[in-house]
Protein backbone atom coordinates (compact mmCIF):
# COMPACT_ATOMS: atom_id res chain seq x y z
CA UNK A 1 0.00 0.00 0.00
CA UNK A 2 1.46 3.16 -0.95
CA UNK A 3 1.62 5.93 1.76
CA UNK A 4 0.78 8.94 0.46
CA UNK A 5 1.62 12.16 3.19
CA UNK A 6 -1.47 14.50 3.45
CA UNK A 7 -1.94 17.99 5.15
CA UNK A 8 -3.52 17.29 8.89
CA UNK A 9 -3.34 19.59 11.87
CA UNK A 10 0.36 17.76 13.89
CA UNK A 11 1.09 16.46 17.68
CA UNK A 12 -0.36 13.86 19.66
CA UNK A 13 -3.12 15.82 20.91
CA UNK A 14 -4.47 16.77 17.38
CA UNK A 15 -4.40 13.26 16.65
CA UNK A 16 -6.16 11.48 19.64
CA UNK A 17 -9.06 14.44 19.64
CA UNK A 18 -9.67 13.48 16.08
CA UNK A 19 -9.44 9.85 16.87
CA UNK A 20 -11.83 9.73 19.69
CA UNK A 21 -14.58 11.41 17.61
CA UNK A 22 -14.15 9.30 14.98
CA UNK A 23 -13.87 6.52 17.21
CA UNK A 24 -17.12 7.11 19.49
CA UNK A 25 -20.24 5.74 17.79
CA UNK A 26 -18.52 3.22 16.65
CA UNK A 27 -17.95 2.30 20.20
CA UNK A 28 -21.52 2.27 21.62
CA UNK A 29 -21.40 -1.52 20.15
CA UNK A 30 -19.21 -2.47 22.85
CA UNK A 31 -21.35 -2.09 25.93
CA UNK A 32 -24.02 -4.81 25.03
CA UNK A 33 -21.04 -7.36 24.22
CA UNK A 34 -19.25 -5.90 27.28
CA UNK A 35 -22.46 -6.88 29.76
CA UNK A 36 -23.05 -10.04 27.97
CA UNK A 37 -18.87 -11.11 28.68
CA UNK A 38 -19.29 -10.26 32.21
CA UNK A 39 -22.99 -12.44 32.75
CA UNK A 40 -21.05 -15.26 30.87
CA UNK A 41 -17.91 -15.08 33.12
CA UNK A 42 -20.22 -15.40 35.89
CA UNK A 43 -22.65 -17.63 34.17
CA UNK A 44 -19.65 -20.00 33.65
CA UNK A 45 -18.42 -20.03 37.25
CA UNK A 46 -16.02 -17.62 37.48
CA UNK A 47 -15.59 -15.13 40.75
CA UNK A 48 -16.15 -11.53 40.09
CA UNK A 49 -11.87 -11.39 41.21
CA UNK A 50 -11.12 -14.59 38.25
CA UNK A 51 -13.68 -13.15 35.39
CA UNK A 52 -11.90 -9.50 35.45
CA UNK A 53 -8.60 -11.25 35.82
CA UNK A 54 -9.47 -12.55 32.45
CA UNK A 55 -10.80 -9.60 31.35
CA UNK A 56 -7.68 -7.64 32.27
CA UNK A 57 -5.07 -10.22 31.24
CA UNK A 58 -7.11 -11.56 27.98
CA UNK A 59 -8.47 -8.65 26.58
CA UNK A 60 -10.58 -9.87 23.45
CA UNK A 61 -14.01 -10.46 23.82
CA UNK A 62 -13.96 -13.85 21.10
CA UNK A 63 -11.60 -15.53 22.80
CA UNK A 64 -12.95 -15.07 26.40
CA UNK A 65 -16.27 -15.90 25.27
CA UNK A 66 -15.15 -18.95 22.62
CA UNK A 67 -13.17 -20.75 25.46
CA UNK A 68 -15.52 -20.31 28.41
CA UNK A 69 -17.71 -23.24 27.50
CA UNK A 70 -14.48 -24.93 27.73
CA UNK A 71 -13.18 -23.85 30.93
CA UNK A 72 -17.00 -24.77 32.39
CA UNK A 73 -16.59 -28.73 30.55
CA UNK A 74 -13.60 -28.94 32.18
CA UNK A 75 -11.74 -29.45 28.69
CA UNK A 76 -8.04 -29.72 28.31
CA UNK A 77 -5.89 -26.78 28.65
CA UNK A 78 -4.11 -27.57 25.26
CA UNK A 79 -7.70 -26.88 23.56
CA UNK A 80 -8.34 -23.99 25.72
CA UNK A 81 -5.05 -22.43 24.45
CA UNK A 82 -5.24 -23.78 21.40
CA UNK A 83 -8.92 -22.45 20.68
CA UNK A 84 -8.09 -18.99 21.98
CA UNK A 85 -5.00 -18.58 19.91
CA UNK A 86 -7.21 -19.62 16.70
CA UNK A 87 -9.89 -17.25 17.67
CA UNK A 88 -7.25 -14.49 17.97
CA UNK A 89 -5.60 -15.18 14.57
CA UNK A 90 -7.19 -12.65 12.83
CA UNK A 91 -4.83 -9.81 14.75
CA UNK A 92 -1.80 -11.50 12.90
CA UNK A 93 -3.86 -9.90 9.74
CA UNK A 94 -4.46 -6.51 11.29
CA UNK A 95 -0.83 -5.97 12.79
CA UNK A 96 0.55 -6.31 9.51
CA UNK A 97 -1.93 -4.40 8.13
CA UNK A 98 -1.56 -1.58 10.37
CA UNK A 99 2.51 -1.76 11.16
CA UNK A 100 3.15 0.65 8.64
CA UNK A 101 1.20 3.02 10.03
CA UNK A 102 3.51 3.17 13.40
CA UNK A 103 6.51 3.95 11.28
CA UNK A 104 8.76 6.33 13.10
CA UNK A 105 7.10 5.25 16.55
CA UNK A 106 9.39 3.32 19.23
CA UNK A 107 9.20 -0.25 20.34
CA UNK A 108 7.58 -0.14 23.78
CA UNK A 109 4.52 2.06 22.51
CA UNK A 110 3.93 -0.57 19.71
CA UNK A 111 3.68 -3.16 22.19
CA UNK A 112 1.38 -1.29 24.15
CA UNK A 113 -0.42 -0.31 20.72
CA UNK A 114 -0.47 -4.64 20.41
CA UNK A 115 -2.24 -5.34 23.06
CA UNK A 116 -4.82 -2.78 22.53
CA UNK A 117 -6.16 -3.43 19.47
CA UNK A 118 -9.00 -4.68 19.00
CA UNK A 119 -11.61 -4.31 15.65
CA UNK A 120 -13.22 -1.41 16.19
CA UNK A 121 -9.79 0.17 16.40
CA UNK A 122 -8.29 -1.49 13.63
CA UNK A 123 -11.22 -0.66 11.03
CA UNK A 124 -11.57 3.20 12.23
CA UNK A 125 -7.37 3.67 11.87
CA UNK A 126 -6.00 1.62 9.33
CA UNK A 127 -7.08 4.28 6.08
CA UNK A 128 -6.00 7.35 7.86
CA UNK A 129 -2.62 6.22 9.97
CA UNK A 130 -1.68 4.98 6.32
CA UNK A 131 -2.16 8.52 4.82
CA UNK A 132 -0.53 10.66 7.62
CA UNK A 133 3.58 11.68 8.08
CA UNK A 134 3.34 12.92 11.04
CA UNK A 135 4.25 9.98 13.98
CA UNK A 136 2.89 11.60 16.80
CA UNK A 137 -0.32 12.63 15.47
CA UNK A 138 -0.83 8.99 14.03
CA UNK A 139 0.35 7.77 17.82
CA UNK A 140 -2.58 9.90 19.27
CA UNK A 141 -5.29 8.99 16.85
CA UNK A 142 -4.75 5.49 17.67
CA UNK A 143 -4.49 5.41 21.38
CA UNK A 144 -7.17 7.91 21.68
CA UNK A 145 -9.72 4.91 20.37
CA UNK A 146 -7.91 2.22 21.89
CA UNK A 147 -7.88 3.22 25.72
CA UNK A 148 -10.89 4.11 25.45
CA UNK A 149 -12.38 1.14 24.27
CA UNK A 150 -10.03 -0.65 26.77
CA UNK A 151 -12.08 1.94 29.60
CA UNK A 152 -15.58 0.55 28.13
CA UNK A 153 -14.99 -3.00 27.85
CA UNK A 154 -13.30 -3.19 31.43
CA UNK A 155 -16.23 -1.02 33.06
CA UNK A 156 -19.20 -2.62 31.56
CA UNK A 157 -17.79 -5.85 31.53
CA UNK A 158 -17.44 -5.38 35.41
CA UNK A 159 -20.81 -3.69 35.12
CA UNK A 160 -22.26 -7.43 33.75
CA UNK A 161 -20.32 -9.57 36.04
CA UNK A 162 -22.49 -7.60 39.22
CA UNK A 163 -25.52 -7.53 37.13
CA UNK A 164 -25.49 -10.60 35.96
CA UNK A 165 -28.66 -12.01 38.30
CA UNK A 166 -30.61 -8.72 37.94
CA UNK A 167 -30.96 -8.25 34.27
CA UNK A 168 -33.65 -9.76 32.28
CA UNK A 169 -33.03 -12.72 29.98
CA UNK A 170 -35.70 -11.14 27.77
CA UNK A 171 -33.34 -8.48 26.72
CA UNK A 172 -31.54 -10.79 24.87
CA UNK A 173 -28.22 -8.76 25.10
CA UNK A 174 -26.35 -11.35 23.08
CA UNK A 175 -28.30 -10.47 20.33
CA UNK A 176 -27.03 -6.99 20.48
CA UNK A 177 -23.47 -7.97 20.72
CA UNK A 178 -23.42 -9.68 17.39
CA UNK A 179 -25.31 -6.78 15.79
CA UNK A 180 -22.34 -4.41 17.31
CA UNK A 181 -20.23 -6.93 15.78
CA UNK A 182 -21.45 -6.92 12.54
CA UNK A 183 -21.45 -3.25 12.51
CA UNK A 184 -17.49 -3.83 12.74
CA UNK A 185 -17.31 -6.08 10.12
CA UNK A 186 -18.86 -4.28 7.55
CA UNK A 187 -16.01 -1.89 6.59
CA UNK A 188 -13.24 -4.14 7.17
CA UNK A 189 -15.11 -6.75 3.98
CA UNK A 190 -15.01 -3.77 1.87
CA UNK A 191 -11.25 -5.15 1.05
CA UNK A 192 -11.84 -7.79 -1.31
CA UNK A 193 -9.21 -10.69 0.91
CA UNK A 194 -11.03 -9.57 3.83
CA UNK A 195 -15.08 -10.38 2.26
CA UNK A 196 -13.30 -13.75 1.40
CA UNK A 197 -11.90 -14.79 4.48
CA UNK A 198 -15.31 -13.65 6.51
CA UNK A 199 -17.47 -15.59 3.80
CA UNK A 200 -15.26 -18.86 4.40
CA UNK A 201 -15.10 -18.86 7.85
CA UNK A 202 -19.08 -17.97 7.62
CA UNK A 203 -19.77 -21.08 5.76
CA UNK A 204 -17.33 -23.32 7.43
CA UNK A 205 -18.53 -22.87 10.76
CA UNK A 206 -22.13 -23.44 9.53
CA UNK A 207 -21.39 -26.71 8.12
CA UNK A 208 -19.20 -27.74 10.68
CA UNK A 209 -20.98 -26.82 13.88
CA UNK A 210 -22.09 -30.14 14.68
CA UNK A 211 -17.98 -31.00 15.86
CA UNK A 212 -16.82 -31.52 18.99
CA UNK A 213 -15.96 -28.98 21.68
CA UNK A 214 -16.84 -26.64 18.88
CA UNK A 215 -13.66 -27.49 16.58
CA UNK A 216 -15.83 -26.46 13.96
CA UNK A 217 -14.96 -22.88 15.14
CA UNK A 218 -11.52 -23.07 15.23
CA UNK A 219 -11.74 -25.13 11.74
CA UNK A 220 -13.08 -22.35 10.67
CA UNK A 221 -11.27 -19.35 11.81
CA UNK A 222 -8.08 -21.31 10.05
CA UNK A 223 -10.09 -21.97 6.63
CA UNK A 224 -11.09 -18.26 7.06
CA UNK A 225 -7.96 -16.69 7.48
CA UNK A 226 -6.01 -19.66 4.74
CA UNK A 227 -8.95 -18.56 2.34
CA UNK A 228 -8.10 -14.06 3.13
CA UNK A 229 -4.24 -14.82 2.39
CA UNK A 230 -4.48 -16.81 -0.58
CA UNK A 231 -7.45 -13.93 -1.74
CA UNK A 232 -4.80 -11.10 -1.08
CA UNK A 233 -1.73 -13.12 -2.90
CA UNK A 234 -3.80 -13.13 -6.11
CA UNK A 235 -5.00 -9.75 -5.50
CA UNK A 236 -1.11 -8.60 -5.58
CA UNK A 237 -0.70 -10.74 -8.62
CA UNK A 238 -3.52 -9.40 -10.57
CA UNK A 239 -1.73 -5.72 -9.77
CA UNK A 240 1.67 -6.90 -11.00
CA UNK A 241 0.01 -8.24 -14.45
Amino acid sequence: MSIVPQSSPHGFRAGAREGFVVFLPISVGLVPWALVMGMAMVGAGFTPVQAMGMNLIVFAGTAQLGTLPLIAAAAPLWLIVVTALALNLRFVIFSAAIAPGFRGIGTPKRWLAGHLLTDGVFATCLDKMMHVDDPPWRLGYYLAPAVWSWLLWQFFTLAGIFAAGYIPKQWSLEFMATIALIVLLVPLARARPMLVAAIVAGGSATLLRGMPLRLGIVVAICAGIAAGFAAEHREHQERRS
